[in-house]
């Protein structure tokens, strides 16, 4: 179905001028100070009383200078005084002292999962829930306080991931600050149960069956599909892997899991071409889209993004039972108009941005790129296929690039070929959610119809995540989004020129025959003869040790999250794995082992006597089970040995009893296996997370520690005794460590006593991938150079 005209272009603008001024007097006003927003709004008004003064005669500036005027006043007065009242909520002076706090709230938003790459994911998902919620009343260390603003509370999602919009609850924790520049008034950290939580409206309850039942639907398929698809059709991506989200980030494809005009043009156009094959009127189709729009905008929740594309096609649905033919652009700019003076904080959304972006290129440029390529012979099918991903990248790029810091070069071929399945994997989900609910077995059918859709978007994602320099780094924040624009607009305009596109031209295909063949078809990674590489996962650990047989090699732990290791060993060709080591069983050395076994033969898992924490043993447990192979116990004196290499278990020296309790971090990383691999490159000491303790008894027990190559213990941190690494003395130290990682790693003092001994140290967070590769003179290194960016928050 075609969504481009082919020739008319234009665009009713009338409006566009004070949905822009509304939109940055909002932005001023949180960002400097609710004055800003006053100062922009009289700006505004005075500005149109002028463009009044002077158009006479002329309508169409008449319609621009009054809704400039009107919108103009808005700013200055209404969304001015919330920005007001906001910024000097009593709420907001208390959170700065982080005292308690117990307050009644209306719960606005559903709960979102808050993820991190420390030691508490992994375990089922996120520990903690983010809710938005509208304060009713409130005290502080037991005094009453004024509120009617907007809190953000902080709270486990064991009690708080099952709250719908519309519930009033009580939550008690600790005030903190907010972060960001909207309306929120405090944090609140929570830690029991919500008190006394009332009852859901009956509409949020059925979505939630619905949503749940969707979730239930999808377990027929595996689970990377049966994550995506209820994300696909609802953005709920409470069940996508990890590895999965993050290969969409990477490849250009996240918008796809965040429900947007998109999903509504879906599902609304869905019902209006079956209502015109039945030949009903345009009425009568209007008003059933119109209760399709409302249901599913129920049912997926009231995000930005979904507002502004409600109120837009709200608009658009109004015109068309009044029989006019209506505008996109218009409908755009009504959409922010009314969405921002109603809530002025998603002038500072970036999810808004992003949509309202994207929905003005794809209205003012994709058509304009579409009628030029068919106008060269493109197909209009072909040229609406590539002009649409293309604009979106065109305008969106500079936000994407300074919220992330990244900008990814990928983008517009991933969505080229993710474009022909996201309409049908759309449709088969919402039919599946609303069908399944009383016919399961339909429901089942319709979600195993979207399988392959899902299937093929996972495909694309990891493909294009894998591309060489799919991703290229880029300043942040405000400073890299306004350099991007400017890149980008320098560009647009000298691709006006024909001469400049000729040598723009020549340059790309210059970058591409020098760039290419290096990176792709004669790739200088992984170097020849290579004995160990210390992957790059980010905040965690993950070796692998080669033996003498191609393809064969012994992996060391995995890493916080699946993806980064399996892209490793992916890079090294690795296809068997005899034996696959987890030293202990903290989040970052076992997040992603489910990815190693992807396409992979694995012998066995192999773990040290160390059985905390009790939630990542069964994990564990159950991956071995699932995968049909043999999990053993890894213990101090026993050898193992391949062709071109040998390990010998060292540690740990020392274990806790099972029926201990309870174990702090420190014991969990005492207990860490450790190994000396004898490998063509000399001896290579891996030595877990062991602490101060741990290694005191290596030292008191082995003696003879010597090794060329350290994997430096617990990501380099300050608990490294001197005496300890003087026992190693290496030559090569390898310390795998997280970009902008929260816990100080690696340590000043640690780095400084390696250099001391003469050992030539690297980092994956500065070196990327790192191997090991021996030579008669003693080990050398080579660095694939492409670390990972930092965690997320």
């Amino acid at each position: 179905m075609s969504t481009l005209p082919a020739t008319d272009t234009r665009q009713d603008m009338r409006l566009v001028p004070a949905a822009l001024a509304c939109w940055l007097a909002a932005l001023g006003g949180l960002l400097l100070g609710w004055w800003t927003a006053v100062a922009a709004g009289l700006a505004s008004a005075v500005l149109a009383g002028l463009v009044l003064w002077r158009a006479r005669g002329r309508p169409r500036l008449l319609g621009v200078a009054a809704a400039l005027l009107v919108l103009g006043l808005v700013a200055a007065g209404p969304v001015a005084w919330r920005i007001r009242d906001a910024q000097r909520d009593d709420l907001r002076a208390a959170s700065a002292d982080g005292l308690p706090a117990s307050m009644r709230v209306v719960v606005a938003e559903r709960p979102k999962p808050v993820r991190s790459a420390g030691y508490a994911d992994q375990q089922a998902g996120a520990r903690s829930v983010v809710l938005t919620a509208e304060v009713r009343t409130a005290s502080v260390d037991g005094r009453p306080v004024t509120s009617s603003g907007r809190v953000l509370l902080l709270a486990p999602v064991a009690h708080w991931g099952s709250l719908l919009p519309g519930q009033d609850v009580t939550a008690t924790g600790l005030l903190m600050p907010p972060r960001g520049s909207d309306l929120t008034a405090a944090v609140l950290s929570v830690r029991g149960p919500p008190g006394e939580p009332g009852p859901a409206p009956w509409w949020q309850r059925t979505a939630a069956g619905l949503r749940a039942g969707l979730h239930d639907l999808c377990q027929v398929l595996p689970d990377e599909p049966a994550g995506l698809l209820p994300g696909l059709v609802l953005g709920d991506t409470s069940g996508l892997s990890p590895r999965v989200e993050q290969e969409f980030v990477t490849a250009g494809l996240t918008h796809l899991t965040a429900v947007s005009g998109g999903n509504l043009a879906v599902a609304c156009g869905a019902v209006l071409l079956l209502l015109r094959l039945l030949r009903l009127g345009p009425r009568l189709s209007a008003v059933a889209a119109g209760a399709c729009l409302a249901g599913f905008l129920v049912l997926v929740g009231p995000e930005p993004s979904v507002l502004r594309a409600g109120v837009m096609a709200g608009v658009a649905l109004l015109a068309l039972a009044l029989g006019r033919r209506g505008s996109a652009l218009p409908a755009l700019a009504f959409a922010v108009c009314v969405l921002v003076v109603t809530d002025p904080a998603m002038a500072t959304d970036f999810g808004f941005a992003l949509s309202v972006f994207a929905t003005a290129g794809l209205v003012l440029i994709a058509p304009r790129w579409a009628a030029a390529l068919a106008r060269r012979g493109v197909p209009p099918g072909f040229a609406e296929g590539l002009a649409i991903p293309a604009a979106a990248f065109l305008v969106t790029a500079p936000v994407l690039a300074g919220m992330a810091g990244s900008v990814s070069l990928v983008s517009v071929l991933t969505n080229v070929l993710a474009a022909p399945v996201v309409a049908p994997a759309t449709v088969l989900g919402v039919l599946a959610t609303v069908i399944g609910a009383w016919w399961p077995g339909a429901g089942k059918l319709l979600v195993h119809l979207a399988d392959p859709e899902a299937r093929w978007l996972i495909t694309v994602a990891r493909h294009g995540a894998r591309a060489p320099g799919a991703v290229v780094a880029w300043p942040g924040g405000w400073t890299g989004g306004l350099l991007a624009a400017a890149v980008l607009g320098v560009l647009v305009l000298a691709a006006r020129h024909r001469r400049v596109r000729l040598v723009m031209a020549v340059l790309v295909v210059g970058v591409l025959l020098v760039f290419v063949p290096v990176r792709v078809f004669a790739p200088a990674w992984p170097p020849r003869d290579w004995a160990m590489v210390e992957c790059d996962v980010g905040q965690g650990d993950a070796v692998v040790l080669a033996t003498a047989e191609p393809g064969r090699a012994v992996v060391v732990d995995t890493g916080p999250e699946p993806g980064p290791v399996d892209e490793c060993l992916h890079r090294l060709a690795v296809d068997r794995i005899p034996l696959l080591v987890l030293s202990h069983l903290h989040a970052d050395h076992i997040g992603g082992l489910a990815s190693v076994f992807d396409g992979r033969a694995v012998g066995g898992i192999a773990v040290g006597p160390g059985r905390a924490p009790e939630w990542a043993w069964r994990q564990v447990a159950e991956e071995a089970r699932q995968q049909g192979v043999p999990l053993v116990e890894l213990n101090p004196g026993e050898r193992l040995a391949w062709a071109g290499l040998s390990l010998d278990v060292l540690g740990p020296r020392y274990v806790p009893a099972r029926s201990a309790g309870q174990q702090d971090g420190t014991t969990i990383n005492n207990s860490s296996v450790v190994l000396r691999a004898q490998t063509p490159a000399g001896r290579v000491l891996l030595t877990g997370d062991v602490e101060l303790a741990a290694q005191a008894d290596l030292l008191a027990d082995i003696g003879n520690l010597k090794a060329e190559v350290l994997k430096v213990p617990h990501h380099g941190s300050r608990y490294s005794l001197p005496s300890f690494l003087a026992a190693v003395a290496p030559r090569v130290a390898l310390v795998s460590v997280g970009a902008g990682n929260t816990y100080g790693h690696p340590s000043k003092s640690t780095m400084d006593t390696l250099a001391a001994l003469g050992a030539l140290v690297t980092r994956t967070d500065l070196d990327g991938d790192t191997a090991v590769v021996g030579d008669p003179a003693g080990p050398t290194v080579a660095r694939r150079g492409e670390p990972r960016g930092p965690p997320k928050r």
